[in-house]
């Protein structure tokens, strides 16, 4: 069956990395996830846009597929990795400001609540793909020495 599979694929990286790095994308979004509960709970949306569910389900996804791409782009020849992982930031910052102006374009109203909660979430989820990339990489520097 074509398509995104979560079996051990070592191409991609070895199926442990793989699963462990979805583990945490999971736990991280449901945390903040929770964290944005529990804002809109308390004070209902003056902090949190009222669209800040749909942007952090578009950073999971962003993650994931970054991730995932960079993943299958460099398979087994670790030297492509500087390529793949740059190519995929530029396509993130691009989709970022695409997002963010249409947003600022077509909405009337709370257009600095939306672009603060945007970035917040977009430092968060770069801050874990950073961290989870670093994982990687002491990975592939070990194999090399």
């Amino acid at each position: 069956m074509p398509g995104i599979s979560f079996e051990a694929d070592t191409r991609i990286l070895p199926g442990f990395y793989f699963m462990h790095f979805l583990r945490n994308l999971i736990i991280l979004t449901v945390m903040a996830a929770a964290v944005i509960g529990l804002l809109i709970y308390f004070t209902g949306y003056k902090l949190v846009h009222p669209l800040g569910w749909y942007i952090l389900l578009f950073f999971a996804a962003i993650t994931f597929l970054t991730f995932y791409v960079v993943g299958k782009g460099i398979g087994d020849d670790f030297q492509k990795f500087q390529l793949f992982y740059f190519g995929s930031s530029v396509f993130r910052i691009l989709l970022c400001m695409i997002a963010v102006f249409l947003y600022v374009y077509l909405a009337s109203e709370r257009e600095m609540q939306f672009a603060i909660n945007f970035f917040l979430i977009y430092f968060l989820y770069t801050g874990f793909e950073i961290y989870s990339i670093l994982g990687n990489l002491r990975r592939i520097s070990k194999k090399q020495v």
